[in-house]
């Protein structure tokens, strides 16, 4: 049940707040981010213009810092985060 809940609650906004971030604050392309997401572009402009991923949770501190190291991972292919790292840091709020 967990995991569950992390997938249907906590990552879609945390993936919206992620591609946010790659797309308003460092410039990347809504085309690179959606080929490096396995998205389709469309996908990104609905992250971006929040008709997806918005569940209203609360980002503290520590999800929002790993939010920034996603973004990295997905920059840059020598950085790496795992789906369990951001459910630890997200349940450990709860």
């Amino acid at each position: 049940m967990v995991c569950d809940t992390m997938i249907r609650k906590y990552l879609p906004a945390m993936r919206a707040e992620m591609v946010y971030r790659l797309v308003q604050r460092d410039g990347m392309s809504q085309s690179d981010a959606a080929k490096r997401l396995g998205v389709t572009r469309a996908a990104i402009s609905q992250y971006i213009n929040k008709k997806r991923g918005d569940s209203g949770i609360e980002i503290s501190k520590e999800l929002n810092n790993l939010i920034d190291r996603w973004a990295i991972a997905v920059r840059d292919e020598n950085s790496s985060i795992t789906i369990c790292d951001i459910c630890r840091c997200a349940l450990k709020k709860n």
